[in-house]
Formats: C-alpha cells, structure tokens, sequence
C-alpha cells in the first residue's frame, strides 16, 4: 500500500475531516449545493415554474451533477482503500446521488429521483462534531440490531393476536357489511390495535363494540413494549466503550474506538 502524496493529504483533511477551518467550510459549501439542488428538482416539479424556467432548471441540475461527480472522485482519490469508501454507508448514499442524473439520459423521469440527494445531508453531523448525536445515533443502531429478535417475535405474537380477533369479530358482526370477509376484518382489527383507526369500518353490535375497545387498550400496552426492548438495549450499549467521529486516511469510515491504532474496517494505521 504507497504512501498518499502530500496533495492527497492536504485533501484528505479537507474532504473527511472538519476539524479544521478549509475542512469545515467544504462540508457546509457541500451541503449547500445538496439543499440548493434538492430545492431545483422540487421547483421544477411544478408545472407553472416547469414551464417559465425549466431551461434553467435543466442547467443547474446538470451544474450540480458535474460538481457531485467531481466531489466523488476527489473522495475516491485521497484514501488508500477507495473500494472501501464506496460500499460504505456514505459512499452508497453520494453514489445514489449521482445515478439518477445519467440513468436520466436513457428513462425519462428519473431525475425525480434526485431527492436522495437529502440522504447526504446526514453529513450535518460531521460538520459541526456534534459528538453527542453521533454516538447517540450509534447507541440507536446497535440496539435495534441487538432488539430485532425479540421484535420480530412480539410482531408474530401480535400478528396471531389481529387473525384471531378479526377472525372473531368477523363472527360477532357477521351482518355487518364493512366485515364481509375475514382478511377485511383482520384488517379493521390492525388498524385498531394500532391505535390508527380510519374509522371506515366500524363495528354496530354491542359485543362488537365490546372487542373494539378491548382491541384499543390492548393496542396501547402494544406500542409500549418495543420500546421497552429498545430502551433496555440502549441502556447496555451506553455502557459499552465510545467511538471517535474521526475518518480512517484508508477508506474514509468513521466509528473507531477513541483508543483505536488501526482502522477496524481495511487496518489502515489511523
């Protein structure tokens, strides 16, 4: 693996870096230009505007397609490892941004597709080091990975819980129109244990009414227990050790431990 050359250096710290001030004021230039361009595709979807200045739409999305294009290659340029940096979380994400643009040229309205430009503003968190909300989001995604069994086994028990309750109701208002059929029943139980409640169907017989606000109450202690199992995860992952928002030179992945020699990702030396 050679050795980055001193430019290569000098833009490593401007593009993943924003400790400094140059580093700083390109994060926020760029994230400038995503909401200025995600701003031009939303203006250009309405007709009237369309047809006054879509010329003018035409060029400044081209404009900022040239300029993310140019800002890709210069991240792929300044690290050791560029195939690490594009299968990385961000990587995909400015990748996504680019695609619609050029798949414009062969299907006629991709570029609506531009607004997942907006994913790249989640590079906000980088720019002003808010460290709290980088391990705080950290923290979220650890336990929704370590919470995910246990939820998918409460969703198959509430799953159960609405085919036997549709199922039920679909017997007691069995003269009732909005339940002709037990899936549409099951489907009225979902909406009502999940406290949505469209209210376009709508139980008429007194045992009916009985179910539906059995189903009610039982939808609030619903929602209250993933978010017990959540809680419980974070507060295990607070416990464990935190992670420096610093860039690996290698891939440009961040995420290391603050005590952290090498990067966990490709082992560049950090």
């Amino acid at each position: 693996m050679g050795q980055l050359k001193p430019w290569q250096v000098r833009l490593q710290k401007i593009i993943y870096e924003s400790d400094t001030p140059a580093g700083k004021a390109f994060d926020i230039a760029l994230l400038g230009c995503i909401l200025t361009s995600i701003l031009v595709v939303m203006l250009d979807s309405v007709e009237s505007l369309h047809d006054r200045y879509g010329g003018l739409f035409f060029v400044l999305e081209w404009l900022f397609t040239a300029l993310f294009t140019i800002e890709y290659i210069l991240r792929l340029s300044c690290i050791h490892k560029p195939h690490r940096f594009v299968f990385s979380f961000f990587g995909v994400i400015d990748l996504l941004a680019l695609i619609p643009s050029y798949v414009s040229f062969a299907f006629a309205g991709a570029q609506s597709l531009l607004v997942l430009r907006a994913l790249r503003l989640l590079r906000i968190f980088r720019i002003f080091r808010l460290v709290r909300f980088i391990s705080e989001m950290r923290f979220l995604t650890v336990a929704m990975a370590r919470s995910m069994r246990k939820i998918s086994i409460f969703i198959l028990f509430v799953l159960t819980c609405v085919i036997i309750l549709g199922s039920v109701i679909y017997l007691v208002e069995k003269d009732n129109p909005g339940f002709s059929s037990i899936p549409q029943s099951i489907y009225w139980a979902i909406v009502t244990i999940t406290t949505v409640g469209y209210g376009d169907v709508a139980p008429s017989t007194p045992l009916g009414k009985f179910i539906a606000s059995f189903i009610m109450l039982l939808g609030y202690g619903i929602i209250a227990v993933p978010t017990g199992i959540v809680t419980t995860e974070m507060a295990h992952a607070y416990r464990e050790k935190g992670h420096s928002a610093n860039a690996c030179p290698g891939c440009g992945r961040e995420g290391h431990d603050t005590d952290a020699k090498f990067c966990k990702y490709c082992g560049t030396k950090l």
